[in-house]
């Protein structure tokens, strides 16, 4: 049985996550398979939001929807797997910087990387037009 013969949900909104969880068990595969750092989906989402920026942690913590404390202990897997730093802030005593190293960075990349190749291989199974057309439609404003 194929990953999508596993897909039984009719509604529109199962679909999605079904579809979703399935690429981000698929992505997370790939990246295990080929590396020895280990990276949760939700540590992967943080180094996107931190990625060629030097955010605070609450700006971080704004931006996710994710409880401050877990926003904190992601924080800290990632500085123990030396992929971010964390350092004062310039002008407030309080809040703290942080940002990607340059490891974090190759790993980020590289799972960019796999991610664009994922995206070849569904494009290259559903076709160019119906690829790009489900492209349009996720990125269009459904004015939830």
């Amino acid at each position: 049985m194929t990953p999508y013969e596993q897909l039984t949900p009719t509604h529109l909104l199962d679909l999605l996550g079904e579809r979703h969880d399935q690429i981000r068990r698929i992505s997370e595969r790939a990246w295990n398979e080929q590396h020895d750092i280990y990276i949760s989906n939700s540590e992967w989402y943080i180094l996107a939001r931190i990625y060629r920026k030097n955010p605070t942690i609450s700006e971080v913590t704004r931006n996710v929807h994710v409880s401050r404390q877990a926003i904190h202990k992601l924080i800290k897997n990632l500085k123990t797997k030396e992929l971010v730093t964390v350092t004062d802030h310039p002008t407030s005593r309080k809040d703290k910087c942080i940002q990607l190293t340059d490891l974090g960075i190759r790993c980020y990349e590289q799972n960019e990387a796999l991610k664009a190749n994922l995206e070849q291989k569904i494009a290259t199974t559903l076709g160019d037009d119906a690829f790009n057309q489900l492209q349009t439609l996720l990125q269009t404003d459904w004015k939830l």
